[in-house]
């Protein structure tokens, strides 16, 4: 069992065989979060053996840290080229394309200075190349520094594509409680979504058979309530409110790599935002930072997960909604609704087929005799919507759609899109299997 070397009051095993009958694993080796931390790159760097470096950031993380990055690896006589996007890129194949044409193939190590989209770049750009690379975080804003995923447009399509975690994460604590608010209340949003993903992941285990590990999915609950705990002082950027949901966030990308799957981290609230990020792609409609938009969605969630509670489900009804559903038509509605990027969830269905009548019927039958523990499992794992919006309002996060320039009669046919988005059982799924 190696444990990762980190400056944390919290401790990961890099790998360890678990109760659930899995031997978990995650490739990230060193976390510092600390006050400084950046002045500690060098000692990083030899001791990987790293002596050519190619420095990734944009304007704005070259600004934050990229810059005094630069100034350390000087310093130490580390040579640097670097890549640095004039404007906020876009995380699409475009993006990797101008980083991949950039590139220095001499380099012994990447070094990424920035947050969600500049990582997911970089973890794409080490994977394509088989070099490792180091994080260096500049906002506290989103959980997937240490996932082996990133979330890309492909096509116009929100995909998670396969790809490297960082070696190591340094999230320097004077740094990162810089970060403008809008991403500090993000990264809390991105944590709120915990409560939505570990619900959804115990009802899948129970309708669907899904693998479920109550080990990786509790490391995520305690690492939620030390953020909830510490929202207090996220706003007056006080040093353990940051470092709690810096910390916080990562034990959810290496959650995620533990369970190899986004199970722990996200659910049917991601689903939201991905939908509006593709009208956003597509029709040029509002969108706002990936964890701002997850707290709405996890909102919205929350306040459906009470209405569910309220249903008897009803074997009769669910099956002849289900006869009479117009696979045709909802197709075309999707078209409408999301444009070119429907295509792909179309698709899907051809693979998938969870809207097939004996399927159906099937995972009906199951919700039929264990509604009841389907009910504990929400009442155990989410909170109320008010308990929710208060923490959203305490720390000045929108708590609407509209807030954040959604149309709130678009919300229903958002709901409805999101079952379509992966092959994932989520709370519209159980919608549409109740009928």
């Amino acid at each position: 069992m190696n444990r990762m070397k980190n400056t944390t009051d919290f401790e990961f095993l890099r790998e360890f065989r678990c109760s659930c009958g899995r031997t978990h694993r995650t490739l990230v080796e060193d976390v510092i979060i600390e006050n400084g931390a950046i002045g500690k790159l060098p000692e990083l760097l030899a001791r990987y053996r790293a002596g050519n470096v190619f420095l990734l950031a944009d304007a704005n993380t070259y600004q934050a840290a990229g810059e005094k990055v630069c100034e350390i690896l000087t310093t130490a006589d580390i040579p640097c080229t670097s890549y640095i996007y004039p404007t906020s890129p876009e995380p699409d194949e475009y993006a990797v394309g101008a980083c991949m044409m950039h590139f220095s193939p001499g380099c012994d190590i990447i070094i990424a200075v920035g947050s969600g989209v500049i990582n997911d770049i970089s973890k794409i750009v080490s994977h394509i190349s088989g070099k490792p690379y180091v994080i260096v975080a500049t906002a506290p804003s989103m959980d997937g520094y240490a996932s082996s995923t990133s979330s890309m447009t492909m096509d116009g399509l929100k995909i998670s594509l396969p790809s490297t975690c960082p070696r190591a994460i340094v999230g320097d604590i004077d740094i990162l409680k810089q970060a403008p608010t809008r991403m500090l209340q993000s990264g809390l949003g991105d944590m709120l979504a915990k409560y939505i993903s570990i619900c959804e992941w115990r009802i899948s285990h129970i309708i669907t058979g899904e693998y479920y590990c109550e080990t990786i999915a509790d490391m995520v609950r305690s690492a939620l309530k030390k953020c909830t705990d510490h929202a207090d002082g996220l706003l007056n950027r006080e040093d353990e409110a940051v470092q709690a949901i810096f910390e916080g966030l990562i034990v959810g990308g290496v959650a995620m790599s533990y369970a190899g799957l986004s199970r722990p981290a996200s659910g049917v609230e991601h689903y939201f935002s991905h939908i509006w990020d593709m009208r956003a792609l597509e029709f040029g409609t509002k969108m706002d930072l990936h964890g701002i938009q997850c707290a709405v969605g996890t909102l919205i969630a929350a306040r459906l997960y009470e209405q569910i509670q309220t249903v008897t489900p009803d074997r009769e009804k669910a099956l002849a909604y289900v006869k009479n559903f117009d696979l045709a038509h909802w197709n075309s509605r999707l078209r409408e609704f999301l444009g070119k990027s429907a295509e792909a969830m179309i698709t899907l269905e051809h693979k998938e087929h969870k809207y097939d009548p004996d399927l159906h019927a099937a995972r009906l039958e199951i919700i039929l005799d264990r509604w009841e523990e389907i009910l504990a499992i929400i009442r155990q794992e989410v909170p109320s919507s008010q308990q929710i919006k208060q923490i959203l309002c305490h720390i000045g996060a929108p708590t609407a759609a509209a807030d954040i320039g959604i149309d709130p009669a678009d919300l229903p046919m958002t709901f409805a899109a999101t079952k379509d988005i992966r092959n994932k059982y989520v709370l519209s799924r159980l919608a549409w299997d109740l009928g």
